[in-house]
């Protein structure tokens, strides 16, 4: 039986493009009220359209997490509008400088990736969790990366803000088992999408480098990875804290075996 969030409300940051995208219009076919959040406009109000053509029911608040103030008045406009917050899926964020070694890698650059990747986290934790208390519990997953893993030469900011987001997963969860609230963290290996699609084009040899990366021979689909993040938040996971889940091809084995 499909897995259903009726009656759940459902935030999800960075949700204009790609997995966050994809999550809410799942959420929202599943029978969740979701609040979807990103910078851009335009594509959210498109994300908001496609949630409604699956049936779903929801609102877009344009807002940059990377911002306390915009974080905060996310989860006060969903809980002002639907009278709670469930369930948060957090995957704002940027890949910043990719190609830099750490001793050339920008200082404006680092302080950029930082606040959109790791602070962010923090930021939406910090004001989402005492909604999901006063509900009895909750559930939260957080969108790291193999990166948070393993290493790969160049992008020091990505690498370091995907490992420091499965700790501060792992901290959060610790100090919020008790609320009955569940933290956990995926980690998708290199998943097809419109931000892949260009950089391949651009860079015309990284596509044989980075399918090279995964055992199973091919990237991942945006829908692997929702089935996955739907099933962490669901009852079907009610004993999975404080981890990080892989979706991957295989990648971080195939890293661990090189």
């Amino acid at each position: 039986m499909p897995v259903r969030f009726d009656s759940k409300i459902v935030l999800v940051t960075g949700a204009t493009s790609g997995l966050g995208r994809d999550a809410a219009i799942a959420f929202a076919a599943a029978g969740a009220k979701v609040v979807v959040t990103g910078r851009r406009t335009d594509a959210g109000e498109d994300t908001l359209a496609r949630m409604r053509a699956a049936g779903g029911e929801g609102i877009f608040v344009a807002a940059d997490v990377s911002r306390p103030e915009d974080a905060q008045r996310v989860v006060e406009t969903a809980t002002s509008t639907f009278g709670g917050l469930d369930i948060a899926y957090n995957v704002a964020g940027i890949s910043g400088d990719a190609w830099s070694k750490c001793s050339d890698y920008d200082i404006t650059a680092w302080n950029e990736v930082v606040a959109s990747n790791l602070s962010s986290m923090f930021y939406c934790m910090r004001f989402e969790l005492p909604e999901m208390k006063k509900r009895g519990g909750g559930a939260i997953v957080n969108m790291s990366s193999v990166a948070g893993l393993v290493s790969t030469p160049g992008g020091v900011g990505y690498v370091a803000t995907k490992h420091g987001i499965i700790g501060l997963t792992k901290a959060a969860a610790l100090d919020h088992a008790a609320d009955n609230i569940r933290i956990n963290a995926i980690a998708p290996g290199v998943i097809y999408t419109e931000m892949l699609e260009a950089g391949m084009k651009a860079h015309p040899p990284l596509e044989k480098q980075m399918m090279a990366k995964h055992p199973i021979k091919r990237f991942g689909q945006l829908s692997e990875v929702t089935k996955a993040v739907l099933w962490l938040c669901s009852y079907e996971a009610s004993f999975v804290t404080g981890s990080t889940l892989t979706v991957d091809g295989g990648y971080t084995i195939h890293a661990a075996e090189a």
